[in-house]
């Protein structure tokens, strides 16, 4: 497999492409929007400059990884010389499963097809295409360049012989694939959206403020980020979507998401993306501005 394909320009897709193109393989990013597709490219850019400039990589090799990537705004276009097709967009299931019949219809039959959800059932996405068993899950984590992990996810038919074939291709990107199988929210996040959960859940009982919490879990736990920063990271609105699939995956109320988490996406309060989250990232980043206003 040489020719790449991803669908979706965002924080993962663009990480996802920058790391295929920095391993010597050609990229198709694709996604709808050419505004997108400018913003992606800028921040591979930007962050193959702060690798240039810790001196991990040579101003040859940055040249060479954006050399390697070419964009489309269609989906057949993009697809039609790939061997494997990423999957990237937003983590919504009508979303992802219109991509999936469509990248079916456009793709060679040999076309491997992942997709990058961090919740979403693999069988169900796959269930839509007439390739159950070349359809597999590659989570990766953010940011993509630098963490180690891929999560690779097999469906109720995904074959051996693709199981083998991407678990060896994530090896050869640098990266410690991990075999998972199909339920919701996988291992990384059937551990840790409830971790994240509960504690807003702390913060929403009052027992303590944000900066208190992130403080107990990386001073007493050894995080390297607390879990309400993290949650900002991740976004507000993507962590309500994944303990969603999981409490209707399971039908388990330990899944089921904190009032004060609904509240601030409803509010628009969505983390990093945004601005604004647990912590302020507009002005002062100072903590619990927000989540105060939500808990009067």
């Amino acid at each position: 497999m040489t020719n790449i394909a991803v669908i979706g320009a965002g924080t993962m897709g663009n990480g996802i492409a920058h790391t295929f193109a920095q391993s010597g393989f050609k990229v198709q990013l694709i996604d709808i929007s050419e505004a997108s597709l400018k913003k992606g490219l800028e921040t591979i850019s930007k962050n193959l400059d702060r690798m240039v400039a810790k001196e991990k990589i040579s101003e040859a090799d940055k040249t060479n990884t954006l050399s390697n990537i070419t964009t489309f705004t269609s989906i057949p276009e993009g697809v039609a010389s790939a061997d494997l097709v990423v999957e990237a967009a937003t983590e919504n299931v009508d979303l992802k499963l219109n991509i999936f019949k469509q990248l079916d219809e456009a793709c060679s039959k040999d076309t491997i097809l992942a997709t990058n959800t961090s919740s979403i059932s693999i069988t169900q996405i796959a269930a839509v295409t007439s390739r159950p068993d070349k359809v597999i899950g590659m989570h990766f984590m953010n940011p993509v360049p630098i963490m180690k992990l891929v999560e690779i996810i097999r469906g109720y038919n995904t074959s051996d012989d693709v199981t083998k074939r991407i678990m060896d291709m994530s090896k050869t990107l640098g990266k410690v694939p991990v075999e998972v199988n199909d339920y919701p929210g996988f291992v990384a996040n059937r551990i840790l959206m409830p971790m994240i959960n509960e504690s807003i859940e702390t913060l929403y009982n009052g027992v303590a403020g944000v900066h208190e919490i992130d403080t107990v879990m990386k001073l007493g736990m050894a995080h390297p980020m607390g879990p309400l920063q993290l949650a900002d990271f991740i976004g507000l609105d993507v962590c309500l979507s994944i303990l969603h699939v999981m409490y209707d995956g399971f039908k388990n109320p330990k899944y089921a998401p904190c009032p004060l988490l609904v509240n601030m996406v409803r509010a628009g309060k969505l983390g990093v993306k945004s601005g604004e989250g647990f912590y302020d990232y507009s002005e002062s980043r100072k903590a619990e501005k927000v989540a105060k206003q939500f808990l009067k």
